[in-house]
């Protein structure tokens, strides 16, 4: 019987899944980027198979705090430079993460890029206008 999954998928499925044997994966936010126009929907369809591969993995991601009047964060914004606010007209979905502390640990703010680890997963943030403020999550394990 012909196989439903084409070749090339297979090929990307076997890539990842030798790339992770259950380690910590470095990877950056262009690991994160797909195509989307600005002012379009999003569409969980859009993201890439590389991309929906690392759902469930333990990653390691560097970026910024999204600046904050708290010291002690428990939950904060991860984002890709100091120069952009995730939340704000025109900047792209795949250039933040919500970051949401394990249990009994935090992070302490900072100015400087730090690196975070933990699980990511997809998990869409709506804004009252109905518009995607987020899309990506990381249950967070440690930050450097």
């Amino acid at each position: 019987m012909p196989s439903a999954v084409p070749a090339t998928a297979k090929a990307v499925d076997s890539a990842l899944s030798a790339e992770y044997d259950g380690q910590l994966l470095d990877k950056t936010f262009d690991s994160l980027k797909f195509e989307i126009e600005p002012g379009d929907p999003f569409e969980p369809a859009m993201l890439t198979e590389p991309i929906n591969a690392l759902f469930g993995k333990r990653i390691r991601l560097r970026g910024y705090i999204l600046p904050t009047a708290r010291k002690r964060l428990q939950q904060f914004v991860l984002v890709r430079d100091n120069q952009e606010c995730c939340f704000g007209p025109g900047a792209a979905l795949y250039d933040c993460v919500l970051v949401d502390m394990q249990p009994g640990r935090f992070a302490m703010f900072s100015v400087r890029p730090i690196s975070v680890e933990g699980t990511l997963s997809l998990q869409e943030v709506i804004g009252p206008d109905g518009a995607h403020l987020a899309i990506y999550h990381l249950e967070g394990e440690l930050v450097k």
